[in-house]
Parts: C-alpha cells; structure tokens; sequence
C-alpha cells in the first residue's frame, strides 16, 4: 500500500465494522468496566480462512475532562491507526458525546487463531460460545484483518455514546443524594416539596429560585434548579 493512502486505512476499517452482538449493560459510572471481545476478520490474501482474535478492553469510570488530554491519554495498547481514528473523532466532537467524558481506554490482546472455514459459520459459533458464558460485558465485532483495532475503538465510541444517558442518570443521582445528605432533614424536605411542585407547575419556577436563594442553598441546587428552568 502506498504511504499517501496509508492515513485512510482507518477510516476503510470502521466503514467495514459490524458488532454482531454488543453488551448487555452499559459502561460502569462508579467503576472500571472490562469488556471480553472477540474480533473475526477474514484474511484478505488468504480465501476462505478466518482470523479471531480474543481480548480485553478497560474502560476506565469517566472524568469530565476536555477531548484533546482524552486524545493525549486516553488510549494504550492501540495501534497508530487507531490513535489516528480518534484523533479525527477529536477533531469532530459533534459527532461522538462521549469524548466530552473521556473515558479512558486500554486494551488487552490474549490470544489468537486462524480457521479455515466461512465468516458465517465462523461468527455463528462465536457468538454461541459467548452466549455461553453469560457475560453481559461481551462483545463480538467483524473488521478487517489490519487496521483491526480500529474496530475496537469504534465499537466502544458506540457502546460508550449509548451509555451515557445511564452515567449522567447516576450522577445526577449520586448528586442529589449528596446534596441531601449535607442538609438538615427539615430544610431537605422542604427543598424537595419546592422541586416538586415546580416540577408539576412551571409558573413557580420563579419562586422556586427565591425560596433556594432566601435559604442559602442555590448554589448547591442551581444545577438541578437551572436544569428545570431550561425545561419549562
């Protein structure tokens, strides 16, 4: 291959990316997040003959940091077109939110075997072997043989990009619980009967924002306060 088409390699091996079968659940909130892939790609000089290959991916819990220390740091264990694949995403942040996040990403390789047999069959057995384990963190991709880390990292774009309504559910969560937790039980109710009759009637949102203020606590709640305020 030439070296002027070289750079375009990893853009040919996400157009040719399939995940077959995705997790179950989505990326951890709190925690680290291990992932067990098998990547299948057919040997492109070799007809007929079916490359799997077995690993690992760790995500790390998300950070709200900016995509270009997620770009400089977040990847290990990945090739050159790999990196280059999301230094392009960086570039274009529009189209992925959750390098907003930045998710750290490492991967492992384990193990792998060529089979002489059809993409078909080959994936068919595959995925029932993975099945089998009951892991709701496995994953099973098509790519191709070379770029084929490319595959992985888009995979996890798109796995990661689904999760992240679940993540910000769980923050938000974990928030308000701590919001909670650092006030009296008597004020805390009534911060909450506030919310909630804001929430059924927005014409006391307005007031909602004085009564915050007039017990000093706006500024723990403005999030969730303004967060309402863009919903009315």
């Amino acid at each position: 291959m030439q070296k002027g088409t070289r750079q375009f390699d990893f853009w040919y091996a996400v157009q040719h990316t399939k995940v077959v079968r995705g997790p179950s659940r989505a990326l951890e909130t709190f925690g680290e997040t291990r992932v067990n892939y098998r990547h299948i790609a057919e040997l492109p000089d070799d007809p007929g003959k079916v490359r799997v290959r077995e690993g690992r991916l760790l995500a790390h819990k998300p950070a709200l940091i900016m995509p270009e220390a997620y770009a400089r740091d977040g990847m290990e264990g990945f090739g050159e077109q790999a990196r280059q694949y999301l230094e392009f995403m960086k570039r274009h942040p529009e189209s992925v939110r959750i390098l907003q996040y930045g998710y750290q990403l490492s991967q492992e390789a384990f193990s792998e075997q060529v089979v002489t047999d059809s993409m078909e069959a080959v994936t068919a057995r595959v995925v029932a072997d993975v099945v089998n384990t009951r892991d709701d963190f496995a994953a099973v991709i098509q790519g191709v043989d070379d770029p084929w880390d490319v595959s992985l990292v888009h995979f996890f774009l798109l796995h990661a990009g689904a999760s992240v309504p679940y993540n910000v559910r769980d923050l938000e969560e974990a928030r308000r619980r701590e919001e909670q937790d650092l006030l009296p039980e008597a004020l805390r109710d009534e911060v909450e009967g506030a919310f909630a009759k804001a929430e059924a009637d927005p014409r006391l949102v307005k007031e909602l924002g004085a009564f915050l203020r007039r017990k000093g606590v706006f500024e723990r709640f403005q999030d969730r306060f303004f967060k309402l305020v863009r919903g009315v």
